[in-house]
């Protein structure tokens, strides 16, 4: 019996330390948009290293053995609480001067979803999304209901003008939803999404980030992807599981899938553009955008990284 657990033991041992060395991927974003013509080359270090931050807390976490799950949600967080961004803090205000807040989270090795929309006093709106997933039966909660989930589970509440920021950075993040998808050691991927929407949208207005297959989207048989840009776009062509779908049912590789709807689905319709960041299950990143930037950086486990903010 005792040489039983001992070798019991060991091959748990081995099992562990094969995942811990497996292959990872992550990758965030910022936003997309017009870049500034006044945008100065400090003002991209600066973006460039806020990301890097962001980066760096998902990466170590990956690294450690984490889940996929639990780095989106922790790299989202860490964005939220950026005021550089639009999410959480520095959210843009709708057209009454208030702030509501949308996201969403979703796990690719099950499919399940969690997402909140219009709240205006959570301080981290992933945050609730998780605690959906994890503690209803429900994917999407929306506005007072959501807010009231929120503090019935203990999450941060605060005065809507803790998300307001002072002029002039509020104006640098007009475009800044934030995201993240990765890839953990275990095989499994996840994505997440959070944003303020559109700048003097209209009272009670949703965009695609709380919606799951639009702007954020997670399967372990092909791919996890968060979207930013013009909402209502992303909505009418369900892009995050558009990229997926063909992935899936059309043998396309995640760049062909990405560029196919982002170029010849999302840019005939007009509209602001945008773009998406996604990871497929072999760990390949694609980070595709018809704007001219979109604030965004990823990582590897083979050493690739980088962070970038215009177009190349």
């Amino acid at each position: 019996m005792r040489k039983y657990f001992f070798t019991l033991s060991i091959f748990l041992l081995a099992s562990f330390v094969t995942c811990a060395q497996g292959k990872w991927s992550i990758a965030l974003h910022g936003g997309a948009g017009s870049a500034s013509v006044n945008m100065t080359k400090e003002q991209i270090t600066v973006y460039e290293t806020e990301l890097l931050k962001s980066l760096e807390i998902g990466k170590e976490m990956l690294k450690n053995g984490s889940t996929a799950l639990d780095a989106v949600e922790a790299v989202v967080v860490s964005l939220e609480n950026n005021p550089l961004f639009n999410a959480g803090k520095g959210a843009v205000a709708n057209s009454e001067g208030f702030h509501e807040l949308d996201a969403a989270i979703m796990d690719g090795s099950n499919l399940k979803a969690g997402a909140v929309a219009g709240v205006r006093d959570v301080k981290n709106p992933v945050k609730a999304a998780r605690l959906v997933m994890d503690s209803t039966a429900h994917v999407l909660l929306i506005s007072e209901g959501a807010s009231a989930f929120a503090k019935q589970m203990g999450l941060e509440i605060v005065d809507n003008n803790y998300f307001t920021v002072d002029k002039k950075v509020k104006q640098q993040s007009d475009k800044g939803t934030v995201g993240c998808v990765a890839l953990d050691v275990y095989g499994n991927l996840a994505a997440a999404t959070s944003t303020g929407g559109m700048r003097v949208k209209k009272w009670g207005r949703v965009g695609d980030v709380p919606i799951i297959g639009a702007g954020t989207y997670a399967n372990n048989n092909t791919v996890a992807v968060s979207g930013t840009g013009h909402g209502e776009l992303w909505i009418r062509r369900v892009v995050a599981f558009d990229i997926s779908a063909l992935m899936e049912y059309k043998g396309l590789s995640l760049e062909e899938a990405a560029n196919k709807v982002i170029f010849n689905k999302i840019s005939p319709m007009g509209g602001s553009g945008g773009g998406v960041i996604a990871v497929d299950k072999n760990g390949n990143i694609s980070l595709v955008f018809n704007t001219s930037l979109m604030h965004r950086a990823w990582a590897k486990s083979n050493g690739e990284q980088g962070a970038d903010v215009l177009k190349k």
